[in-house]
């Protein structure tokens, strides 16, 4: 029996588990949020806590004691200078766990591991929601923009009328007989 023993197994020998526990605090510090069991959000969520902490002590050692565990320079970087700062005033709890149902292959219950600062989760969502239309809106944009004034302007000295009028008059040939046959 493992009476008085912290934390799950979650099926996994020992190594397993210290790597899932270290990419999932390090996705959540890098998300801001992420969607996971509700088991494993619950064993990871002191884990990142710790890890925020270090963030807010800020030292030399501190970073280095988050690096032997996150294991990615970026992440501890994201975290020493962007989270942790967020948090200097709040003296604990930086994360929540809100459950979402369960999961439509096998029915496990699921939940959103979220940073509890709420300008931080909305800044992230912000970013993701304006980095997929700001791809797409540059694009359609140029693709408007040009066309009126460059067809115009080359439509009017190339041809001066001319084209537009032989142009018109085959599309009233080819609506003509499309009546015809209808009636």
């Amino acid at each position: 029996m493992r009476h008085q023993r912290t934390g799950k197994k979650l099926g996994r020998d020992a190594a397993h588990r210290k790597a899932l526990y270290a990419n999932l605090a390090g996705a959540l510090i890098e998300h801001g949020r992420i969607r996971t069991t509700v088991t494993k959000a619950k064993a990871v969520k002191p884990l990142a806590e710790q890890m925020i902490t270090l963030g807010r002590r800020g030292d030399l050692h501190a970073r280095r004691q988050a690096t032997a565990v996150l294991r990615s320079r970026d992440v501890v970087h994201k975290l020493f200078a962007e989270v942790a700062p967020r948090f200097k005033d709040r003296p604990g709890g930086y994360a929540r766990i809100v459950r979402i149902g369960p999961r439509a292959g096998d029915a496990a219950e699921m939940a959103y591991l979220e940073l509890v600062d709420e300008e931080y989760v909305a800044a992230q969502r912000e970013e993701r929601a304006t980095a997929v239309p700001a791809v797409e809106e540059p694009v359609e944009e140029a693709a408007e923009e040009p066309e009126p004034p460059g067809e115009a302007d080359e439509v009017d000295e190339a041809d001066d009328g001319e084209a537009e009028e032989p142009e018109e008059e085959p599309a009233a040939e080819a609506d003509e007989p499309a009546e015809d046959e209808e009636k």
